[in-house]
């Protein structure tokens, strides 16, 4: 099966990042790192290390234009390296991920979930802040990046079912924090 080519508007300028032009790396940068900080900052949770991670990030990918081949877009493949260097910052503090095997827990109705968490986003947001940072970033790749379990066993390199208990630990301790 032959791999689909997406079309990427900002090709032209993506073309002149693969000659080195500066301006054309700069034009990049101004498009991308808004939403690509608030992804580095969901999952760090440190607006310092989050622009750390950023920065890394973007020179990691114009150092590595090449190795982009148009299968996904271009903000798709800057994110996956956005998302791994924040890991990264993450790995260097030494998280200890918590496996499924070491807790038991009980499944949630996601349905009764989704409705008790029709809260102000603030609240919210400042919650998923005071989440253990195991539970926040698996929350924020499942939820707020649209990873699946499987992806984002991928990424952190956990099982798919670590990712499933993460993910469902975090939603109890999200609801916790948001009825204080």
């Amino acid at each position: 099966m032959e791999a689909q080519v997406f079309y990427d508007i900002h090709q032209p300028i993506i073309e002149r990042c693969r000659l080195g032009d500066r301006k054309a790396q700069y034009e990049v940068y101004k498009l991308y790192s808004k939403a690509m900080f608030n992804v580095a900052i969901r999952i760090t949770n440190n607006y310092a290390e989050a622009e750390d991670a950023l920065q890394e990030a973007f020179l990691n990918a114009f150092q590595h234009i090449t190795n982009f081949k148009g299968d996904s877009t271009f903000g798709s493949w800057l994110k996956k390296i956005v998302i791994n260097q924040a890991l990264a910052v993450l790995r260097k503090r030494r998280v200890q991920w918590s496996s499924i095997e070491e807790h038991d827990f009980e499944e949630t109705n996601d349905s009764e979930d989704e409705e008790e968490m029709n809260f102000q986003i603030d609240t919210i947001r400042n919650a998923i802040q005071l989440l253990p940072e195991g539970y926040r970033v698996v929350l924020s790749l499942y939820l707020l990046e649209g990873y699946d379990h499987q992806e984002i066993a991928e990424i952190l390199n956990i099982s798919e079912s670590t990712s499933k208990s993460q993910y469902s630990r975090a939603k109890q301790k999200l609801m916790q924090l948001i009825k204080k």
